[in-house]
């Protein structure tokens, strides 16, 4: 794990503790949300039909989004790094029936994982370097896996994505005041194409997310990949698409 990552997670940790002192609730979701917006862009229908498939979600927080899946009939893990976020998740969903929750760095726990058929994310794959996840990303994808997730495009500043695979410092905010700084690999949509292709896998879909109203310029992009089948040839079927 980098430095930059390890400053992330410690972050995440305390903003996970920050919420466990004030007693915050942890609100059921209905929806999949992959923006900023609840009621705004796609929901799960975009994961596909569940029914017996391997399902992960990556960089889980306080497992809302892994729970509401759960509870309308998939069998669902899900990985959280921080460990007070991870703690928030098991005290409000630990006995949820199809859920099991993991403390755990995603690409370490990939790394030795059962193949998935469906991986997901929803914002939270860009606080680990890709070039340390996407090689055991796409090894823990099952032949004709799908991998779904939601990052960072612009940020509420207005800054819009990097052209460069870097890191850069974001702010989050802490309910009450003040905020914290984590670490973000905030690409444009091209830029994650190219990670996706050059680790094996097929893009099959690039959306940016805007916010409903013009009252902020914060952004998100949604990218839908998935690994070639034993049938496909690596290189054949869509492979770049350009956003």
């Amino acid at each position: 794990m980098l430095d930059i990552e390890r400053r992330t997670l410690l972050a995440w940790n305390a903003y996970g503790t920050h919420h466990q002192a004030r007693g915050t609730e942890i609100p059921e979701a209905d929806r999949l949300s992959w923006g900023y917006w609840p009621t705004a862009g796609p929901g799960e229908e975009v994961l596909g039909d569940l029914t017996g498939r391997r399902v992960l979600d990556l960089g889980s927080g306080t497992g809302k989004f892994p729970a509401h899946l759960a509870r309308n009939g998939a069998c669902v893990d899900a990985v959280e790094g921080a460990r007070a976020q991870h703690e928030r998740a098991v005290a409000r969903y630990g006995g949820q029936a199809g859920l099991r929750l993991i403390h755990a760095d995603a690409a370490e726990y990939l790394g030795g994982a059962e193949p998935y058929d469906v991986v997901y994310s929803v914002h939270g794959l860009p606080y680990i370097d890709p070039h340390r996840l996407l090689p055991a990303l796409a090894g823990a994808l099952a032949p004709g896996g799908r991998l779904v997730f939601s990052a960072l495009h612009t940020s509420s500043a207005g800054d819009g994505p990097s052209t460069s695979v870097t890191a850069r410092p974001e702010r989050l905010p802490l309910a009450g005041g003040g905020s914290l700084t984590v670490r973000m690999w905030v690409l444009t949509p091209t830029l994650w194409e190219d990670l996706l292709v050059d680790h094996g896998l097929l893009v099959d879909r690039i959306d940016v997310l805007t916010a409903p109203a013009d009252d902020t310029p914060l952004a998100c992009t949604l990218v839908r990949a998935h690994r070639p089948d034993s049938r496909s040839a690596p290189g054949t079927g869509p492979g770049r698409l350009r956003s």
